[in-house]
């Protein structure tokens, strides 16, 4: 839903907390629906109104608000022409009442609810380059991407050697200054919300050695840095993915490793052709029934919500991606959006 844009203000969000009588909550969208017909352009007036009576349909339904209470998304995608309403109770309480429309939907109070609880840190450090990332979850974030510069070494000697040495250690060290003052700015409101359970640090060389053996992340973030230091040949994106291969039983249970784990097992049984991956909607289901499937993966999306109720009720290692998964769109395009490993041939 966030990604759905309007060109006027016809995107109804609606939180409501428990406790709220549902027929108050009634009233009100009765009220906003009457003043929506003084709205003069008839397009923006027409979706504003089909927005709120498709949330006064649902909610009359609700004979109360659920203990989490309840969050309504109602309005029309104007570059599809697709239009859904939908209403849920979150993972989480509501804590307010909050109603509006508008060219998007409100999603950042459901966004602080999903958060995962457990957040690594993630450093890649070289003399004069770093990255910066975050681990939640299967999701990995570059934060940050920062370069100074720092000249070569010469081969003059003497004095003149050991002062541009000394000029060369300074500028390391004022670059490294820089990077840990950015990294605390990014991990400790995580350390202080209980979240962050661990940094992993990296890189080519040893600027990641006296990068942590210096003073340069606050003293509660050096406690979290956690051993052994990671040889990694790249920075950005590529060189955090590598890191959190590279960290393996460090980080087990994490679910983007997890989820790497098994996309790389998957690989390895389609190029042995063993029929041990199975894929296709009726084959997974058939292969579920049996008790057969291992674990599935699959690509949320409206074409796959049914499947993971299925899987999920059926107790099944269940590991749901999205976009943020490298092979996200080989799933999506490849095998519809699931894929699964057998335990044996069926």
């Amino acid at each position: 839903m966030k990604k759905w844009k309007a060109p006027a203000t016809v995107l109804l969000s609606l939180y409501v907390p428990p406790g709220r009588p549902i027929a108050d909550v009634l009233n009100n969208l009765r009220q906003e629906l009457s003043i929506s017909q003084n709205i003069k352009l008839k397009r923006t007036r027409d979706a504003v109104e089909a927005a709120i009576s498709a949330a006064i349909d649902r909610l009359t339904q609700l004979p109360k608000v659920p203990d989490n209470g309840i969050v309504l998304f109602s309005g029309k995608n104007f570059d599809t022409e697709e239009f859904k309403c939908i209403l849920f109770s979150p993972p989480e309480k509501v804590s307010i009442y909050f109603y509006r429309t508008d060219k998007e939907f409100h999603t950042e109070f459901l966004e602080d609810m999903i958060e995962e609880n457990d957040v690594y840190g993630l450093l890649i450090i070289e003399r004069d380059e770093a990255t910066i990332g975050m681990l939640r979850g299967s999701r990995l974030e570059v934060l940050d991407e920062l370069q100074g510069y720092i000249p070569g070494k010469h081969h003059k000697g003497g004095q003149s050697q050991r002062r541009e040495a000394r000029i060369i250690e300074e500028l390391v060290h004022e670059f490294h200054k820089e990077v840990g003052d950015r990294a605390n700015s990014y991990f400790l409101p995580y350390l202080e919300s209980k979240k962050l359970k661990g940094i992993l640090v990296g890189g080519p060389g040893f600027a990641k050695q006296d990068f942590v053996e210096g003073d340069y992340l606050d003293y509660r973030l050096k406690k979290l840095v956690m051993e052994p230091l990671l040889d990694v040949s790249y920075q950005g994106d590529n060189g955090l993915r590598e890191m959190v291969t590279r960290a393996g039983d460090a980080l087990k249970g994490q679910k983007l490793v997890e989820v790497q784990k098994a996309l790389e097992e998957i690989k390895y049984h389609l190029a042995k052709a063993d029929d041990l991956v199975v894929y296709g909607r009726k084959e997974i289901e058939t292969a579920m029934d049996a008790g057969a499937l291992e674990y599935l993966v699959v690509y949320e999306d409206d074409n796959t919500a049914s499947l993971i109720q299925r899987a999920e009720n059926s107790k099944v290692n269940l590991y749901v991606i999205g976009d943020e998964v490298p092979e996200a769109e080989w799933i999506r395009k490849t095998f519809a959006g699931a894929v699964g490993k057998l335990r044996y041939k069926l």
